[in-house]
């Protein structure tokens, strides 16, 4: 009977082994899916911080450029005045309007 006892007590000791190798090793599988879960959220969560500052940065690059425009629009328009042009002419240039004799009209024949 003795082995008998001794026998039965062996098996039972390594089934309640595995049984706790199962639940660990499932454990550390759970583990592992959880974290890498956790991780993947994070570095999308990270990407997308990323992306907010770029379209920040790429919004207030708009801006800027939008206000080099409007001051260049306007240096446009005070380059083209008429009276800029003509005082240009008279004291860069020296030029000056034609006399009644330098102009020559030219009649349009129609064809």
């Amino acid at each position: 009977m003795a082995d008998a006892v001794g026998t039965q007590t062996i098996p039972r000791f390594r089934e309640a082994k595995k049984t706790s190798r199962i639940k660990y090793s499932t454990f550390i599988f759970i583990a592992i899916i959880f974290m890498s879960v956790a991780l993947i959220y994070v570095g999308s969560h990270i990407h997308m911080t990323e992306l907010e500052y770029n379209v920040a940065a790429q919004l207030s690059e708009k801006g800027k450029k939008l206000e080099e425009q409007k001051k260049l629009r306007l240096e446009l328009a005070t380059l083209r005045a008429p009276q800029r042009v003509e005082s240009v002419a008279r004291e860069k240039l020296q030029m000056s309007y034609p006399e009644s004799n330098q102009v020559i009209v030219l009649k349009y024949s129609g064809e």
